[in-house]
């Protein structure tokens, strides 16, 4: 077996660090989202842009849509980590109530 000789150690140092400099950068990158899908029970219960103002009430929880962004105004469970998600506008983001079988999904 060979030895690794030192171009190769630096070599393999610059790949890592680039690959973690492009993971960084591409991983952090997300457009802001177009539209709000609200899913309870796997049943999409509201859908619409994200940038008209409103508020969805459903029987357990409250969503606000509000200067382009969404976030869970209350929610009748316990733990109330939906809530303490924070608003949400980025495409892919989501906030989720397991107990009330709540997902609210940015596109």
């Amino acid at each position: 077996m060979k030895k690794l000789k030192r171009f190769d150690i630096i070599l393999i140092g610059f790949l890592l660090f680039a690959s973690l400099v492009l993971f960084t950068v591409f991983g952090t990158i997300k457009r802001k989202g177009k539209r709000v899908v609200i899913k309870q029970n796997d049943t999409v219960v509201y859908s619409g842009e994200l940038s008209k103002d409103g508020e969805v009430s459903l029987k357990h929880n409250t969503v606000k849509i509000e200067n382009g962004e969404v976030f869970m105004k209350s929610a009748d469970c316990k733990n109330q980590i939906c809530v303490k998600t924070g608003k949400i506008s980025k495409s892919g983001e989501t906030i989720i109530c397991l107990p009330n079988k709540v997902i609210v999904e940015i596109e």
